[in-house]
Formats: C-alpha cells, structure tokens, sequence
C-alpha cells in the first residue's frame, strides 16, 4: 500500500496534495493538521463562529484532487475535521456536489470528552497532569478543549465500509497510516508487530518533507536544495515498510532522514498508541537505493488499557516587548531598564508572571551597528487584560527618552493576547466510545484493540564504554552527531544520533545525562530522561519542564524547541581525533 503524505501542519504547503496526487502512483492520501497548539486554535475558531473548528486549508487542497482521486481509487484520509469533524465531512459534500462530484464521506466521533469532564471527576477520575501528577481539580480551572487521541480501527471500518474519503477528529497522527494499512492488509487488532510497523510508518511521514531532508542537520548530504519532496511510505503486508518520495523532487530521503524524524518529539522509545506500542529501539533502517529507505523488523506489543487526553484551557493574558541595547554597559542598561520599567508599572509583584531575558548577540568593536546590539525581552502574563496591554507595552515606550542610551524597541506597543494552558492526562479507554458515520447517515461503535500480556522484546545492546580510545580534541558536538528537537506539551526533546558504530560508542559513553546538562544549562534545574536506541546509533533526551505549560504559554524565544538540537551541536566537547577525520 502507497500511502502519501500532504500536510504536516495546518497551513503546510496548499499545493503539496496536488503534487502527490500528480507525481506518481499512490493508494491513499493523508494529511495531518492537528498539533497540541492547533487545537486551541481551532476553538477560537470555533468562538467565533459554532460551524468552524476545522481545518479549513484542507478543503482548499481537496478541491484541486478530488476528482483525480475518484477516478483512480485514491481514498483520502485527513485529521483536519479537529473539533467539529462533521461540520468538516458536511462541507466536503458541499464542496464536491459543486464540483459534480459525489464521494462517500464518512466521519469518526467520540474524541471530544469536554462535556464530560464534570462527571469523570465525579466518578474518581482525577485527569491528572502527565508530568506533574497535579489533579485538575487543584488546578481551578476550566479547560475549553478535551479530546483523547483515538486509534487506526475507525479508519479501517470506514474504508471497509467503502468510504472515498474519511474525516477523523483527535485520533494520533500515526492511525492516518495505522488504519489504512490494517485495512488494506486485512490485519487483525492483535498482529501486533504489523501494528507497530505501520505506527513506525505513520511516525516518519506526518511531518511532511521533515521526512525528506526539511531540517536536516548534516547540510553536506542534502545536494539538491529545491523545497523538499513530501514522503511516501510503501507498507509491506508484513508491517515492514519504504520511505521515499515522488521522482524530481527536492531534498532527500536516507538513513539519517528517516532517523531524525523517528527521534522527533519522543520519549521512550516504547512509542504509546491507542491500537499498539510501537517499539522504536527494534526498528533497523537499510537504505535500499537512491531516496528509498526499508524500515524493518519494528516490534509491538499491546496498548495499554488509557488514552491520553490533551485539554487546553485559557491561562490568562500575555504580552511581550523586546528592548534594543547597543555598545556598551550591556548588563547594566538592561538592569536599568527593568528597574525603571517596573517602577512605572507598580512592581513585578504586580504581575501573575514576569520572565526578563537578555539575549547577548553583541560584540565588541563590531562590524556593523546590528553586530553591536542585544535584545531585553520581556514578558508580562496575568489574567486582567487591561494590566498586559497597553498599559504595559506603552510604559515600555515612555522609557525612550528617559532610559539609556540608544533605547529602542523591536515593535511599536503591542495589544495583550490570550494564551492558552496545555494539560496532558489519561483517561481508560473504556470510557471512550468511537463512533463512524457513514455517508447515509447510518452509525457503528467501533471497538478499541485488546490488551494483553507483554511480551519481552528483543533490542540491540548499545556498546560498552570505551570504545573510541586516543587523542582527542575539542570540537562541536555536531561534527560528529546529527539532532532533531521538538516539543512534547511542556516537554522538549533532543534526539542525537551518528552514522558509524565507532561514533554512537564514544557518544554513548561521552554524553551522560550530567553531561548533557552541561551541553545544555537551561536543563539543569529540570529533570533529563536518557533513553538509547542503538538500532539507530541514537541517544534521545527529554528535558522535563523546559516549555513550561505547553507552547502557547512558553516564554522562550523558541517555545517549540525546534532549534535546541542545533544548539546543543553547537556545543564543543572533546571528541577523539580519529573519529573526526580529515
């Protein structure tokens, strides 16, 4: 089964279905639009206006497919229905009777547990925070938006049933691949390993052309530099799959590609699902030709018996100005600043939150005026808007003839905006009902995948210390080691990896969880987790807390962590000489 990949975001690339469908054979059409953030903001739409709450450029792009997918059997199968999957499936029809077309659309329901979380908490369920173990109640707060990510079955029912197109609210950006392929392949709930393979799959192509060479950290193996190509995964009967791409198109799929993106956004190596766990540290990577690489052997085993809810409620209201210092006296223009800025806006105490940063990217004796600057970046939260907006970014800008020399700002004053709260839970999947609607409006319950027993499962030893022996010499970490980070609620993760054996021996020994935050000092009041996959010559680090509550009330400069790879490759370390070559 072909199965191509046409969004990884929402507001990825339109043309990109057009060019899967176009470039070469495929079976079935995905697109994942729904990240932790883009729930949120699908409730704002949907505030706005009761019939939004999906994502709407997927019916942008379904307009230029439609009619070529109908007429070579291509099934499409899109998570852009978010919070309201039927006003989605509703306005497909529309759409293509406008087009003189008629698809059966089906639709999947059962994710949204908002209404019901007064009564779950009446039965004992304390929806604890994942991370911190806080339950909701001490919180004191309402969320706005409470789904469970469902599984790959409704999909696969509804293909069964002879759906062309199959709208999904909140199921895992995996199940867009699991589903089909159970589908397809005719699997059953317990074949686990098959299972695992297509979640393994489903992992490496949600996120588009990151599959492809779309932030690679080893820029010398990417030579063709046009907008990478979007992945196709070839899915084998035996769960065994081929990433590659449409033919003349940009970027590159290789052995490191593919790994980047299977260490993107996890922890354990043990990935959870609702259908199976998908044992990452067993799947072997073979690069079978040019842009074509085998993902093999991936075990599973049963999935536990919860769902993971994501709930986001608002946290208050935020605003954020950035003040310019130049030349000299950096630290202490930035200490009058603060001092002066708080002074006419009644105390920091005044605030819920504040979060002051002075980011140095100055030098001395610079080149340039820009080369000789460095940013204050502060940050004010609270939940009275009046106390964020104006009057705080205004206050900023009464500093200018009054404060120190050369005061500047990056932006004009700036209006406070809400924020939301990110809040992780589980919740036992029995009390979560599936439900898939057909186009004649009939209705089916579609049951979850059975537990079990665990079976041990068989992975590779990393090597033993000492390995790489010799002189060394300092140098950055990315010389030798490849990164992808991302985030994961308020988490953040760092995957490292190599391309030789020799390589993964010293970094397995080298970087230890200490050592790591030393690499990285924002780490080190928070908890690491260390986890190795030496199937992929990988180490992965998750960094506890580093977002705070979620990307959307994240102050750091990167809330979703996409550049903290890079930065920890940046870092030096003695490396051994003979591992660094020429």
């Amino acid at each position: 089964m072909r199965v191509a990949n046409c969004s990884g975001f929402y507001g990825d690339l339109t043309r990109a279905a057009k060019d899967m469908v176009e470039g070469g054979p495929i079976d079935v059409l995905t697109g994942d639009y729904l990240a932790e953030l883009t729930m949120l903001i699908l409730w704002k739409a949907r505030r706005r206006d009761p019939d939004a709450g999906y994502a709407r450029t997927f019916l942008t792009q379904l307009e230029e497919v439609l009619g070529t997918c109908l007429d070579r059997g291509i099934r499409i199968v899109s998570n852009a229905g978010g919070l309201n999957p039927r006003g989605l499936a509703d306005e497909v029809r529309k759409l293509a009777a406008g087009l003189g077309l008629s698809p059966r659309v089906a639709y999947l329901s059962g994710d949204d547990l908002l209404d019901r979380l007064p009564d779950l908490q009446a039965q004992g369920h304390d929806l604890a925070h994942l991370d911190t173990g806080q339950p909701l109640a001490d919180r004191g707060v309402q969320p706005v938006t409470a789904n469970a990510y469902l599984g790959g079955w409704g999909i696969a029912a509804a293909l069964d049933a002879g759906a062309d197109i199959v709208v999904t609210p909140r199921v895992t950006d995996a199940s867009l691949v699991v589903g089909p392929a159970a589908w397809w392949h005719g699997w059953a709930p317990t074949d686990w390993d098959r299972l695992a393979g297509a979640v393994a799959a489903g992992h490496v192509i949600e996120c588009g052309p990151q599959a492809c060479g779309g932030n690679y950290p080893f820029l010398g193996e990417v030579l063709d530099r046009r907008y990478p190509g979007f992945p196709l995964a070839e899915v084998a009967a035996n769960g065994d799959c081929v990433v590659t791409k449409h033919p003349d198109t940009g970027g590159v799929v290789s052995v490191g590609t593919v790994t980047a993106q299977l260490l993107y956004e996890i922890a354990d190596p043990a990935y959870l699902n609702p259908d199976v766990v998908s044992h990452f540290d067993t799947t072997r990577l073979t690069q079978q030709g040019p842009d074509r690489v085998l993902m093999s052997g991936t075990k599973g085993s049963p999935p536990p018996s919860t769902l993971k809810v994501a709930m986001n409620f608002l946290g208050g209201h935020r605003n954020t100005m950035t003040l310019v210092m130049t030349g000299l006296d950096i630290e202490e223009k930035a200490a009058w600043a603060r001092e002066e800025l708080f002074a006419l806006l009644g105390g920091e105490s005044s605030f819920a939150e504040v979060d002051v940063q002075l980011l140095r990217f100055d030098r001395a004796d610079a080149a340039t005026n820009v080369e000789a600057t460095a940013h204050l970046r502060v940050t004010v939260k609270d939940p009275d808007e009046a106390k964020v907006g104006r009057a705080f970014s205004g206050a900023v800008t009464a500093l200018a003839l009054g404060g120190y020399a050369g005061f500047h700002t990056t932006t004009p004053p700036t209006p406070a905006s809400a924020y939301g709260v990110y809040w992780p839970t589980l919740v036992p999947r029995d009390l979560v009902e599936q439900r898939l609607v057909l186009w004649d409006d009939t209705e089916q319950v579609v049951g979850h995948s059975p537990t079990g027993p665990v079976a041990p499962v068989e992975r590779q030893v990393p090597p033993g210390p000492g390995a790489s022996s010799g002189a060394t010499t300092r140098a950055p970490l990315g010389r030798i080691a490849g990164g992808r980070s991302g985030d994961k609620g308020g988490n953040a993760n760092v995957g490292l990896w190599t391309r030789t054996d020799e390589e993964f021996a010293w970094l397995c020994s080298a970087i230890s969880v200490d050592r790591f935050k030393e690499l990285m000092p924002e780490a080190a009041g928070l908890e690491v987790r260390r986890y190795e996959l030496a199937n992929l010559r990988a180490l992965n680090f998750v960094v506890v807390g580093l977002l705070g509550e979620g990307v959307a009330a994240a102050t750091r400069p990167d809330p979703q962590a996409k550049g903290l790879a890079e930065y920890v490759r940046s870092r030096t370390a003695d490396i051994p000489v003979a591992l660094l070559g020429a």
